[in-house]
């Protein structure tokens, strides 16, 4: 996916929330989100790609491409055993997904989840597996911007 595409689809996702009133709704949206996720392969669940810090099993898998400068662009696919925060692993993916090292590094996820109205509304322990996810990926980040 190009960045124009990933920009559009989270251009989308951020319309589609602003259209929801009721909570219920905007959770249900989520869990939509993530059963549009891309499968990972059987391979991709295994402990290099467990998130640690999250309550809920979630695994993610980083490819590292080139940008046509040659920059590192990194590539994320995703998932969790639980509904609600396969949703907000696709959330991250399009966030993410698609952007080189540098800008991953400067894209701010609290920023996102507070106009989403997400940061209120998380329980804490969700909230912690979402900055788990998020460090991960700028780990991730940090590692093919040095390599």
């Amino acid at each position: 996916m190009t960045g124009a595409v990933i920009a559009t689809k989270l251009d989308k996702i951020i319309e589609n929330f602003d259209y929801l009133d009721e909570w219920e709704d905007r959770y249900r949206y989520l869990i939509e989100l993530g059963r549009g996720l891309e499968p990972l392969d059987d391979a991709a669940y295994c402990d290099k790609n467990k998130v640690r810090g999250c309550v809920s099993q979630v695994w993610l898998e980083t490819k590292v491409g080139r940008a046509q400068e040659g920059s590192p662009v990194l590539y994320l696919k995703g998932d969790s055993d639980a509904h609600i925060v396969r949703g907000l692993v696709a959330l991250l993916l399009a966030l993410y997904s698609g952007q080189t090292a540098a800008r991953i590094l400067g894209i701010d996820a609290q920023g996102l989840f507070a106009k989403l109205g997400l940061l209120v509304h998380l329980t804490p322990q969700r909230s912690n597996g979402v900055r788990a996810m998020v460090e991960r990926i700028k780990s991730d980040a940090r590692a093919a911007a040095a390599a």
